[in-house]
């Protein structure tokens, strides 16, 4: 390929990159609120939330882009830029999924550590925020990891809205040289590069907010090691 063609995919990477990060930002604010409300002990909160989380988890991310870009206007009159429109699609869908994950997580923490907090007199925001975030958030990584990737997989819906993101820039190459195979090739690769450091990253975080809380991989193994010993009398001890 030329340069100047090259230029173009870059600028597709760039552009997916940014709307991978603006959607992924507004779906883990919708994850969080829609996931902590749906353990509210109110059931109009927890009913409003899982009327949001099943609308939008049983919806077509790719119809819901274009609601957003084709639909809205006319409804509304508000008429959002293909980045804006494709980040609040985006967002607002996987934050549905994400939004299961939190909850799911909130409710996997021990009971116990729940009535802890309140023998110490805390308030639910300050059990929330002191005593099970702590605990939860770093079990949501992996689930967290897995939906990232799929919403770097998802930007490529927006070139439906001729927007200029890695997928809309390869296809005018492909258009300029006649050779899809190679661009192709290029695309899944670059694609792959992306999803390969992200995945690393979040790894990485995982790692770092399982030691914070005395959680790490080989802490983890340490523990269940002392105890089978412990409990069988058979097992390594731990130096």
């Amino acid at each position: 390929m030329t340069s100047g063609l090259w230029e173009l995919v870059l600028k597709g990477v760039w552009t997916t990159l940014q709307l991978l990060v603006s959607s992924a930002l507004l779906a883990a604010a919708v994850s969080f609120a829609v996931g902590m409300a749906r353990t509210h002990r109110l059931w109009i909160v927890r009913f409003v939330a899982g009327v949001y989380t099943e609308v939008f988890r049983g919806t077509s991310a790719l119809v819901m882009i274009f609601w957003v870009f084709f639909v809205l206007p006319i409804a509304f009159g508000w008429q959002l830029v293909p980045m804006w429109a494709g980040t609040l699609a985006l967002g607002l869908t996987y934050g549905a999924y994400g939004s299961e994950i939190v909850r799911g997580a909130l409710n996997a923490v021990d009971p116990a550590q729940r009535e802890g907090g309140i023998a110490l007199s805390f308030t639910p925001a300050q059990r929330m925020r002191l005593i099970v975030l702590p605990q939860a958030v770093p079990e949501m990584i992996p689930s967290f990891c897995n939906l990232l990737i799929e919403l770097l997989k998802g930007t490529a819906l927006v070139s439906v809205m001729g927007m200029g993101d890695l997928t809309f820039s390869a296809n005018l190459v492909r258009l300029a040289l006649q050779q899809s195979a190679e661009i192709y090739t290029y695309v899944l690769l670059i694609y792959f590069v992306i999803a390969f450091v992200l995945t690393r990253l979040m790894r990485g975080l995982e790692k770092r907010l399982k030691a914070g809380i005395g959680k790490d991989s080989g802490t983890e193994r340490a523990a269940r090691e002392l105890k089978r010993a412990q409990t069988t009398g058979v097992g390594g001890g731990v130096a």
